[in-house]
């Protein structure tokens, strides 16, 4: 036997051929591929019970979030409507201080009717300054035609004024963002011939 140099090509020998493992050895005697092993019943339960498992905790979450989101919508609607007015009254608390005010200089002997006057049209003015900020409009319907939707009949005179016209106010109806919320009272002329 020789050595074999380090310079000289050592021969090698080719593995043995594997089977690849996408074909077969042996082939079907229709010809066509054999379709992959099935699972068995048990795997197949295994697999439905633990996607019926995904879906029960998924409808588990869902539901106590629909829940969640309910109880922080009711909340939010009861604090609306216990606080809906709060901006409101805010404005008024000036309007009740500066009658306050009044009341007392009344009760001191320097106060004049003249300024009594002046501190009353300034209050007046901060409570129409009120209404505009929050759209709360006055309603004066002098000589208008009678509308039941804003007005409130409560009687009928004879007049010169075209039939179903208002002739006297007794007290002025409040809209709030275009809704009636106090209706205007009011005499209606009813025709001469009526």
């Amino acid at each position: 036997m020789t050595e074999a140099s380090p310079n000289e090509p050592v021969a090698q020998t080719p593995p043995p051929e594997q089977p690849d493992a996408n074909t077969t050895t042996a082939k079907p005697a229709t010809g066509v591929a054999a379709e992959p092993p099935q699972p068995s019943l048990e795997e197949k339960l295994q697999i439905a019970e633990a996607t019926i498992q995904e879906h029960r905790d998924a409808f588990l979450r869902a539901k106590a979030e629909t829940d969640n989101v309910r109880k922080r919508a009711q909340a939010d609607v009861a604090a609306a409507h216990k606080y809906a007015v709060e901006n409101f009254a805010t404005e008024l608390l000036a309007v009740k201080d500066s009658l306050e005010a009044a009341l007392n200089a009344s009760a001191t002997e320097n106060a004049t009717t003249e300024n009594l006057k002046s501190g009353v049209e300034l209050t007046l003015k901060q409570l129409k300054s009120a209404f505009d900020k929050f759209h709360l409009a006055e309603e004066d319907p002098l000589a208008q035609k009678f509308d039941p939707h804003k007005h409130q009949a409560i009687s009928m005179v004879e007049s010169d004024a075209e039939p179903n016209t208002v002739v006297t106010v007794l007290q002025k109806g409040y809209k709030l963002n275009d809704r009636v919320i106090r209706p205007a009272l009011v005499t209606v002329a009813k025709g001469k011939d009526a």
